[in-house]
């Protein structure tokens, strides 16, 4: 690889870049297919969703590889949006001066090209879901169209953040039993906590790029309350999806079920040094595992209940 192709510290696959064509690397770096963990983090809260509602039916297997299929598109749509937006301040910023349309690699006509495909890609799944989901699905254009411009207004972008990789929560219920009721809601709402509590923590790796460039941040408004406030957000998120378990199921074994995420959770909050840039970002990739230990819950409760 060049030195052009070096990237922002927190990229996974540098091998996989590596085995790319030198053209396409750009490209996979604007979507972030080399850092998986912000499509797993958007496939997840479908996963519990369809998990919840219903075990692993072969309806539900189905769905589980169209909202991967799903998220993988999207949540590369989603980055080129953001990259396109974003371009001016990240440039500005020392862990994202290098992307691809920061730095000129790819050029403006690109990128929009890129987004319209990654869109198809999505739109090809919605067209597979049933009617509710997929109304349920187009109703996140809007935040998600907004979510650029959040840090620019609000010093809690990650809540809207939380607003937009929680989406799937609703629409997975959606597209398992062919509408909205409390269960899907409250994994939701659960999941916009969670999202706040892991993206907080990402945001302590550019607190100071942040305050130079006069981009805000809930970790630069809760300052040196960071740990509190992301265990006050991750309590809350396990006490909505408790009672999303419980409605499913009202046993408190259902509940029992999350104890290994909130082990999980607690252990990020215990150790979590905001001094500490890479501690931070391993915290904040442990949350792949907080939603596989949360899928697993699901699975056991929405399989015998």
């Amino acid at each position: 690889m060049t030195p052009a192709d070096t990237i922002v510290p927190d990229t996974e696959q540098r091998g996989l870049l590596a085995r790319l064509p030198a053209a396409a690397r750009p490209y996979a770096m604007l979507a972030r297919f080399d850092r998986p963990i912000g499509a797993w983090l958007l496939f997840w809260p479908a996963a519990w969703a369809i998990l919840l509602a219903g075990g692993t039916t072969e309806r539900s297997l189905v769905l589980l590889a169209l909202f991967a299929i799903g998220s993988v598109a999207m949540r590369g749509a989603g980055c080129v949006y953001n990259d396109i937006v974003d371009r001016d301040l990240d440039a500005r910023v020392a862990r994202t001066r290098d992307r691809p349309l920061a730095s000129g690699r790819v050029s403006l006509r690109a990128a929009w090209t890129f987004l319209f495909a990654l869109c198809g890609i999505g739109l090809a799944v919605l067209v597979a879901l049933d009617w509710p989901a997929r109304l349920v699905a187009v109703a996140s254009v809007a935040p998600v169209a907004c979510y650029p411009f959040m840090k620019r207004i609000t010093w809690w972008p990650q809540a809207w953040l939380g607003i937009v990789f929680s989406w799937g929560a609703p629409v997975g219920w959606a597209a398992a039993t062919g509408g909205l009721s409390a269960p899907g809601l409250l994994l939701y709402a659960g999941g916009i906590a969670w999202v706040i509590g892991y993206d907080t923590i990402y945001a302590l790796q550019d607190i100071e790029d942040d305050a130079l460039a006069g981009v805000k941040s809930s970790a630069r408004a809760l300052g040196r309350h960071v740990r509190p406030g992301v265990a006050i957000f991750y309590g809350g998120a396990l006490l909505l999806w408790g009672a999303a378990f419980w409605l499913r199921r009202p046993d408190p074994l259902a509940v029992l079920a999350l104890l290994p995420a909130a082990l999980h959770l607690g252990w990020q909050v215990a150790t979590l040094d905001v001094a500490d840039a890479a501690g931070a970002l391993h915290r904040f990739r442990a949350n792949r595992t907080t939603g596989l230990l949360l899928a697993m819950a699901a699975f056991a409760v929405g399989s015998a209940g």
